[in-house]
């Protein structure tokens, strides 16, 4: 039935060329995700650009699926083929990083699909097939084989008033409770909660839900922002924080002063390394070196992080979801790290809604 199905949130990353986009367009078409109609209209498309078996990719590239989420399960795609899977593993390749990344940033369950077996030699070879399992194995093992949070945005429903949308970290979420958005500092009633279209009397860690909030307009709330209850521990703006970052990959060195982007849950700012705390070594975490000048790919170090813009980010010891994060820039991944403390800013009197001090005054 289909309210009885459980929602779960897939990340699906690999090597380039390895068929992530193709594969998933196919799940979402045998999944019923895509009616039939658009899917011959993309083929005719696909025909005419002479992309003739990157159909279901192409659905993707046009639904804009491809934004990286943050999740429950990921589905790293090997490609099978003759130098393609020497390729992608190789210490160049982006099998690794991407496994390391999902598994840094806090996804527990991976499923392997090994792809293009057609192209092995001899097609379909079960010794290729095993020779793959085998290495994939033994590197996924090594890493230590917890994404979990999503990117959403915010919608507005005539007439419904506004539609946070996103997913429930910890604790549970009820109508009538009364949230704290940081960083902007608005609260608000929560007046109900939907997932799929449908009203639900609790939301739980892990939905992804829309809650409507009424006198909030759209633009006081934004991707990146955290509600929380407002009576016990709400979210607030961080105005600085420490963090125990690896470095991935970075074609140079990284010294104080660095301000890439940083995803963090659904924010996406830039924070600047304030200061480089200490080197530390990335398997047993301990010191090697005090106030390092610089750090460069392969490092790990304790480094303190001051976001340019307002921010809502929390501990890993406090709220595991929202401390992990990777760190972008010149379009790759150059960085992932974990914050371990964080200062709160001291909030002023932020915007009370009037449904908020009605439900506030009605307890």
């Amino acid at each position: 039935k289909k309210g009885k199905k459980t929602h779960i949130n897939i990340v699906v990353i690999g090597h380039v060329d390895s068929g992530k986009s193709t594969t998933t367009g196919h799940l979402i078409y045998k999944c019923d995700g895509i009616n039939k109609r658009t899917i011959e209209k993309f083929e005719k498309e696909a025909a005419k650009m002479g992309k003739g078996s990157f159909k279901y990719a192409w659905v993707l590239d046009k639904l804009k699926a491809e934004r990286t989420s943050q999740a429950d399960c990921a589905v790293l795609i090997v490609a099978a083929g003759v130098g393609e899977f020497e390729a992608g593993i190789s210490k160049n390749g982006q099998t690794r990083e991407h496994a390391l990344l999902a598994y840094t940033l806090g996804v527990k369950q991976l499923i392997v699909g090994v792809n293009k077996m057609d192209s092995t030699e001899p097609p379909y070879s079960q010794k290729r097939y095993e020779e793959i399992v085998k290495e994939v194995s033994t590197y996924i093992k090594k890493i230590g084989y917890n994404l979990d949070t999503i990117a959403f945005d915010v919608y507005k429903i005539g007439g419904t008033g506004t539609v946070p949308v996103g997913r429930v970290e910890t604790g549970v979420l009820t109508p009538g409770v009364v949230v704290t958005f940081a960083p902007v500092n608005v609260t608000t009633e929560v007046k109900s909660i939907e997932m799929h279209h449908e009203a639900l009397s609790e939301a739980l860690p892990g939905d992804n839900v829309g809650f409507n909030v009424k006198n909030v307009p759209v633009k006081d709330v934004h991707r990146g922002n955290v509600a929380g209850n407002s009576k016990n521990d709400p979210p607030m703006e961080a105005a600085g924080f420490t963090a125990q970052v690896i470095i991935l990959n970075h074609p140079g060195q990284i010294s104080a002063g660095y301000a890439p982007v940083l995803d963090c849950h659904t924010a996406h700012i830039a924070c600047k390394f304030a200061e480089l705390k200490e080197k530390i070594d990335r398997h047993s975490g301990k010191k090697l070196e005090d106030g390092p000048k610089f750090l460069k790919s392969g490092d790990a170090a304790i480094v303190d992080m001051v976001p340019g813009k307002p921010m809502c980010v929390e501990s890993v010891s406090d709220y595991p979801p929202l401390s992990h994060f990777a760190v972008c820039d010149m379009r790759q991944t150059v960085a992932v790290g974990v914050i371990k403390a964080m200062d709160k800013k001291a909030a002023g009197a932020g915007k009370v809604t009037k449904s908020a001090q009605k439900a506030q005054k009605a307890k």
